[in-house]
């Protein structure tokens, strides 16, 4: 009964500690700029700044950078889980020469840091004139190793009589993929994708060294142009930051049955 206790209070702990963050951010979007650097701070707006949130679309051309988010996400999202899946597919199911050290090549990627490549990167998407498009900012991120390893270990789960039912029914080995697999997989897809959505939506350093133009920003590089060299407005930031994180606060409530399920799975799949 103790021990339940002691994690429950850890648990209310660890709660508050992530809640407070988000409960400062809106209310200091609801403050004005001078009530926001009071010392000391007031939790609750003593004149409710409402119009700070019209403002955010008056200052930026937010919606664009709405758009321009969306857009790179939706991109990396969808391409991600079609060539993910279709290499975890292939590792998986198939016997091909030199599977094991491909594999294990696509693995190390892993460990090599994003800040290590992104030199390398920008010098060829410069050479293929791609520097300020969408091209810079979705095609890069169309495969993910750590995907194809999720999606390989829940694929190696499924049973393979399923596979030699559907080749006797006439099924190719990509009708087993589309028809088989896919269907029996929705968990660790649905998981995949939430997880490469929250990681593009909040993506800063790449769009921020790949695109010039305001009209290339994404959210997380445009709420930036809220904090000056000198001063920083901060009721403006934090009520952009507040619209940039509703839409993910909105899938998360919706979809965060399908992401505990896949995570879960995982502990179960060989």
């Amino acid at each position: 009964m103790k021990i339940k206790i002691g994690n429950h209070g850890l648990l209310i702990i660890g709660a508050f500690l992530m809640v407070v963050p988000f409960l400062w951010m809106v209310s200091t979007s609801l403050k004005s700029y001078g009530e926001s650097i009071q010392v000391p701070p007031t939790i609750i707006p003593k004149d409710w700044k409402f119009e700070n949130y019209k403002e955010v679309f008056e200052s930026v051309n937010f919606l664009k950078y709405y758009f321009n988010t969306i857009a790179l996400t939706l991109g990396r999202t969808l391409v991600q889980l079609f060539l993910c899946s279709l290499a975890a597919f292939a590792f998986a199911r198939l016997r091909f020469p030199g599977k094991n050290i491909i594999f294990i090549a696509i693995l190390s990627v892993l460990m090599v840091p994003a800040q290590v490549i992104l030199i390398p990167n920008y010098a060829i998407l410069t050479q293929l004139g791609w520097i300020d498009t969408f091209y810079a900012l979705i095609v890069p991120g169309m495969f993910s190793a750590f995907g194809v390893f999720l999606l390989r270990q829940f694929f190696m789960g499924i049973p393979k009589e399923l596979d030699e039912a559907a080749m006797i029914d006439g099924c190719s080995f990509f009708g087993i993929y589309w028809r088989v697999i896919l269907p029996n997989a929705t968990p660790a897809l649905m998981a995949l994708g939430i997880f490469t959505i929250l990681a593009s939506w909040n993506d800063f350093l790449w769009p921020l060294v790949m695109t010039n133009s305001e009209n290339m920003r994404v959210l997380s590089v445009g709420i930036a142009a809220f904090q000056g060299q000198y001063s920083t407005n901060y009721p403006l930031l934090m009520a952009g930051a507040v619209l940039s994180t509703i839409p993910m606060l909105i899938m998360f409530i919706f979809l965060q049955k399908h992401l505990i399920t896949g995570i879960a799975l995982q502990g179960v799949r060989r």
